[in-house]
């Protein structure tokens, strides 16, 4: 029988014929209207956005749904274990790509590379040539909230330019240490000491504004923030504040609470703040990687065989 994975979002090439070699009808875009078609989708590959169950509902015979990356808060997990649908990811696929661009967010703040862009083009040349406020990055201090892969090429990268990287996780001490950071004692000193702070941490109940005014009230004047992590850590309309009263000295975001980022969000008029499109896991290799990892999901489950990056390990027995 037929059967055909559901790409809704562009996905790397290889993927795409990775799955056609291993017999699958690829449907990419919007799904047409057409109930006998959506009772032949057996699997599809979700990047963004939410998959609820009234969605999955609407295929009857959908056995897979391979998160094309880590997060997987879009995706209605207890509707999918009820239904049997098995949900996986693919973590690390885009780790190095992910910690890259926050590095490249802090470089572009600490050399205000988006500030002197805009003077060179605005005839301000000399103005901002002597206004200071240009940083060295050897010697700062970085700290990093959550120690997952991103976090810790991060700290790797980071402790590689020279700079003390403070670390706030679960993990032991004794880890942490070996790898020459420092484990944090709490977010709370970790803020108060880090010149720079980027976020890894997962999007749950618990993290949901992780980052609010009385955290941002607790960083160093002068500190800057990164998240190339989930958009609901940080409260915005804070952060806007925070930056529009001088207590930050800058932003760099990659992620928000909601995407694309409304016109009207307080972010867009903020000072100091760069913005990027949800980009950092982007890159060539991220996404030939992503793209492989969700296919070979896709090919276990169907060849019962569990997938390496179970979301949902109670569907497994009952799917």
């Amino acid at each position: 029988m037929t059967q055909i994975c559901w790409v809704p979002h562009p996905i790397n090439h290889i993927g795409i014929s990775r799955l056609e070699d291993s017999g699958f009808t690829v449907i990419r875009g919007e799904c047409p209207d057409d109930p006998a078609l959506h009772s032949l989708i057996t699997a599809a590959i979700f990047r963004s956005g939410k998959f609820t169950s009234t969605m999955m509902g609407q295929f009857p015979a959908l056995k897979v749904i391979a998160v094309h990356g880590t997060g997987t808060d879009g995706i209605d997990l207890r509707a999918a274990t009820e239904k049997g649908i098995v949900v996986l990811n693919t973590p690390g696929m885009n780790s190095r790509s992910v910690a890259e661009h926050a590095m490249a967010l802090l470089f572009a703040l600490a050399k205000r590379i988006t500030i002197a862009d805009q003077a060179v083009r605005n005839n301000e040349y000399t103005s901002v040539k002597y206004l200071g406020g240009f940083q060295e990055i050897m010697g700062m201090s970085l700290g990093v909230i959550g120690y997952g892969a991103t976090g810790q090429i991060l700290a790797r990268l980071a402790t590689g330019l020279g700079m003390t990287v403070r670390v706030f996780s679960s993990q032991p001490a004794e880890t942490i240490n070996l790898a020459g950071c420092i484990k944090a004692a709490s977010l709370e000193s970790l803020l108060r000491e880090s010149d720079y702070v980027s976020l890894h941490a997962p999007s749950t109940p618990k993290t949901k504004h992780l980052i609010n005014a009385d955290r941002l009230a607790l960083m160093k004047p002068g500190a800057c923030l990164i998240n190339t992590s989930r958009g609901a850590l940080v409260d915005e309309n804070a952060l806007a504040e925070a930056l529009r009263h001088g207590k930050l000295a800058g932003a760099g975001l990659d992620v928000f609470e909601q995407e694309p980022l409304p016109v009207d969000s307080p972010l867009m008029s903020a000072p100091n703040i760069i913005l990027t499109p949800h980009t950092a896991a982007s890159t060539e290799s991220a996404m030939r990687n992503m793209a492989l990892a969700a296919v070979q999901g896709i090919l276990d489950v169907v060849n019962h065989q569990r997938p390496s990056f179970l979301v949902n390990p109670a569907v497994w027995p009952e799917r």
